[in-house]
């Protein structure tokens, strides 16, 4: 049997505390993040405001300590079909994109803003709209890619902690809170079927290729 020592802390046969190590502290937070998107998915599930009828809220996926958030507004029919955020066109493109700039997809974690799937995104309860400032404290990104002006503007408007309020200026690393940047570019799902509207968002998501390169190494 381990000996213990001050408040039950383990203590090796020299009587020395045993130190956690970096990878069994990391891979602590990554359960408590799990546990805590969990609860949020039951919470969504479970929501009586938004008029949504038999239809699931559409969820976030990805890593749950991603160093890249990806933030939409509202969700489009395949996403609400599957009832997981960036499935369809618009994840196929931005899978092929986060490739050309050689970024890890398995970095990256995409969200909405408005998760219920009502057809008028006004309907939707502001307190779930909010919710939006509980998952970023969970994955704590190190950058928000925020897509489109409605999603801007939500998201200066939902009080996250000690955030800035973000300029509509595309392709601009911009600081948000004291340890997250954001990078506003266009709407993603009104930037598939026009070539001056893909050249535009292009132009602004590529600034997330450089900034991910000056990444610091772990």
């Amino acid at each position: 049997m381990q000996a213990q020592g001050p408040q039950g802390t383990p203590v090796n046969e020299s009587g020395d505390a045993m130190r956690a190590t970096d990878d069994e502290i990391a891979e602590k937070y990554l359960e408590r993040a799990i546990r805590e998107l969990n609860a949020l998915t039951r919470e969504l599930q479970a929501c009586p405001h938004c008029p949504r009828g038999s239809l699931m809220p559409v969820l976030g996926s990805g890593h749950p300590q991603a160093d890249v958030m990806l933030l939409k507004h509202t969700p489009v029919p395949s996403e609400i079909e599957e009832g997981v955020a960036f499935y369809g066109r618009a994840g196929t493109a931005l899978m092929k994109s986060l490739k050309r700039l050689a970024i890890d997809p398995l970095a990256v974690y995409g969200t909405l803003c408005v998760k219920c799937p009502v057809g008028d995104p006004a309907l939707a309860e502001p307190a779930c709209v909010a919710r939006i400032v509980e998952e970023i404290a969970i994955v704590q990104p190190k950058i928000v890619v925020v897509m489109g002006a409605d999603a801007l503007a939500t998201l200066n408007e939902v009080g996250v902690p000690l955030a800035r309020e973000l300029e509509p200026a595309l392709g601009a690393i911009q600081p948000f809170t004291p340890s997250i940047e954001a990078l506003y570019v266009p709407n993603i799902d009104a930037s598939l079927d026009e070539e001056a509207a893909k050249r535009t968002f292009w132009r602004a998501f590529r600034v997330l290729g450089d900034w991910w390169a000056d990444l610091p190494p772990y």
